[in-house]
């Protein structure tokens, strides 16, 4: 048997009959190297495969790419390259996977706490908003909504939560309510699949759990009335299959408990809540998730003992007619 160096990983293959020789096994390449392949285009597709497949592995990917030279504007620029197709729909499946890999990556940025503010600050979400204004339902294009939702969820994800700050929270909310998110993500909760609107719900739930996300739905009659249109279309769509969808019910739910706490939405509640949820259409979610009764319960004690608007103030009715 030939000599070989001690410290190669090796493997042993054939050679000839009845004799093997042991050859060196490839190491698998590390993360800096995955990012240097990013800068060669023959490269790149596959460097994006790997770093998106292992991007949890390394925990400081995210600092990594921000501060390497020119890969965010790489990442960009594949997503760039595909709205030519996004209408009339012409993207393909390799396309799509393509270009969810680097998506996968922003959201990794999203997320990261040394990195979040600085994604924001530079208005890279803006770039994902193409990808949720498709309408198209074929599966291309439902991956690409639903990773451009995953990094926008990551975004508001440790909003209110002990992982972020007062100032970054408000800068996220702001930001996203500035750019006119909600209308997109009603879009998704209204024609998406049950994944794509599970996190377009949990997305709107974490800016209403911010103050400056309740006033702003509840500051008007016409933003209050489109959440809630949408949120009884979802209600009534799940009651044809309420066994599976739990989580979706959930988000649903949290939201209109939070829109009790606005008085002027608490009052007008009483007569907009589904049907669906005050009678037993949903025990079996119930059973699997106690929270979500909790706070339905919750939801009807505030629309039926709170709510009461002044008499100054006025409500959604005066709105619309004034």
């Amino acid at each position: 048997m030939a000599n070989f160096h001690p410290s190669l990983n090796t493997k042993a293959v054939p050679f000839e009959a009845g004799s093997t020789i042991v050859a060196p096994e490839r190491k698998p390449k590390s993360v800096e190297q995955l990012i240097v392949d990013l800068y060669d285009p023959d490269l790149r597709e596959k460097a994006l495969n790997e770093l998106s497949k292992k991007r949890e592995m390394f925990q400081d990917l995210a600092p990594i790419m921000w501060n390497s030279y020119g890969i965010m504007a790489i990442l960009l620029q594949e997503i760039v390259a595909v709205y030519p197709v996004l209408s009339p729909p012409n993207l393909s499946s390799t396309q799509s996977n393509r270009v969810c890999n680097a998506l996968a990556l922003l959201q990794c940025v999203a997320s990261h706490p040394d990195t979040r503010k600085s994604f924001l600050n530079a208005h890279i979400p803006l770039y994902l908003y193409h990808f949720l204004n498709t309408t198209c339902k074929n599966r291309s294009f439902e991956y690409l909504r639903l990773t451009s939702l995953g990094v926008i969820g990551a975004l508001v994800k440790v909003c209110g939560s002990d992982f972020g700050s007062q100032s970054d929270d408000m800068e996220v909310i702001n930001f996203l309510l500035s750019t006119e998110i909600i209308p997109l993500c009603l879009r998704t909760m209204e024609l998406g699949s049950e994944l794509s609107k599970t996190v377009a719900t949990f997305i709107v739930q974490k800016i209403l759990l911010d103050d400056i996300g309740l006033e702003y739905m509840c500051v008007s009659a016409e933003r209050f009335f489109a959440l809630s249109r949408v949120l009884t279309i979802m209600v009534n769509s799940l009651a044809d299959h309420p066994s599976t969808s739990t989580r979706l019910l959930k988000h649903i739910v949290r939201c209109y408990l939070r829109l009790s706490d606005n008085p002027r939405a608490c009052d007008v509640l009483r007569n907009n809540v589904p049907e669906k949820l005050k009678d037993t259409t949903f025990n079996v979610c119930f059973h699997e998730d106690p929270t979500i009764r909790r706070w339905l319960q919750q939801l009807f004690v505030n629309i039926n003992q709170g709510g009461r608007i002044a008499q100054a103030g006025g409500g959604f009715d005066y709105m619309m007619v004034n």
